[in-house]
């Protein structure tokens, strides 16, 4: 039987996926890893998964067939990345060689052996893990971490494990369901792309674990309740408990005033941050450019708004008259944006 593993990401964020892979893969080589790109490469760049330690690619806009495209059109960048995550999760359990599926975003980076989290679906059907495992004391931190969670979601989804079980399964239908419907950043809504849905799965399912391990989904969102350490034999400990995975989410300014609000003097948390920045590095492609993403362009290389996708989404109308709406030819959905008032730029 087959542990699998998968993450959604498009080719801007490749370099953060390898590292991933990567770190995975040093720890367990056995487990099949699944790449799902929600892109196509830019003029120049080829993908070529045998130089990869990815297994296997899924292509995101292959999910739904002929239909995907139209589907494809009513999401941003991040929707699309993890409105694809139900979908896969579903197809991956019905192999019939699967046992366990694990999720991770593609800027986690896999630090320990994660045997306890495959040991933990010999029991449980599901895994979730919290944003925070504890309250925080002061009132910054309640409004960054808690009240966050609040609007965002309890449960942070860069990670799910489902065993291939009747409840995992019936999980991953639902989920696969709700995100191909209602995969959307639009909290007030009640939606917060596929994460904000996971709050209702322990009053839906049966068999659901939260995993309390401190070691497991650091991230600055956390840290001001874990402290980070190194010993000198090189292992990485938070509250004392061996990190499987940190989650190095936002790299760039925004992490970084999270993660010295939070860290402070736990100079360790800045190192490790270091030592990922040499990761992404490495792994970096240059000729990928920073803001790539295949589908954030019309046809004539003009950008597509957030408007005209929220727009094609709410009017059947237009998804009945255009189901190429990246189409910029002839009669076509940028056309009838441009003569009714929608901006939507030039093309390059």
């Amino acid at each position: 039987m087959t542990i699998y593993c998968y993450t959604s990401f498009s080719f801007s964020y490749l370099a953060k996926a390898r590292v991933l892979a990567a770190t995975l893969k040093k720890h367990h080589p056995d487990w099949v890893l699944c790449a799902v790109i929600n892109d196509r490469e830019p003029d120049g760049f080829r993908f070529e998964i045998e130089q990869e330690n990815f297994d296997e690619v899924i292509w995101g806009d292959e999910i739904f067939g002929r239909n995907t495209r139209p589907w494809v059109f009513k999401h941003d960048v991040v929707e699309l990345c993890t409105a694809v995550k139900g979908p896969v999760l579903k197809r991956l359990l019905e192999r019939t060689d699967a046992e366990k599926v694990f999720y991770f975003d593609p800027d986690v980076a896999i630090l320990d052996d994660l045997q306890c989290l495959a040991d933990m679906l010999d029991s449980a059907s599901i895994l979730l893990t919290p944003h925070q495992l504890e309250p925080d004391d002061n009132q910054q931190a309640i409004f960054d971490n808690e009240i966050c969670s609040l609007r965002l979601g309890t449960y942070n989804l860069g990670f799910v494990g489902v065993r291939a079980d009747k409840e995992g399964l019936r999980f991953a239908s639902w989920w696969a369901d709700r995100l191909s419907e209602f995969c959307y950043d639009d909290p007030a809504s009640g939606l917060f792309v596929d994460q904000k849905w996971c709050d209702l799965a322990p009053a839906f399912f049966e068999n659901l674990k939260i995993v309390r391990d401190p070691g497991c989904n650091v991230a600055s969102w956390n840290l001001s309740r874990r402290h980070v350490s190194i010993g000198r034999d090189g292992s990485i400990t938070a509250n004392g408990s061996s990190i499987k995975f940190f989650h190095f989410t936002k790299l760039g300014p925004l992490g970084d005033v999270m993660t010295q609000r939070y860290a402070r003097e736990n100079f360790e948390v800045y190192e490790l941050w270091s030592w990922y920045r040499r990761q992404i590095g490495k792994y970096s492609e240059a000729g990928i450019p920073a803001d790539w993403w295949r589908y954030g362009r019309f046809s004539n290389g003009a950008p597509v708004p957030k408007a005209a996708r929220v727009l094609y989404r709410e009017r059947q109308d237009l998804q009945q008259a255009f189901d190429d709406p990246f189409n910029a030819e002839g009669v076509c959905l940028y056309q009838w944006l441009s003569e009714n008032g929608v901006p939507v730029g030039t093309h390059n």
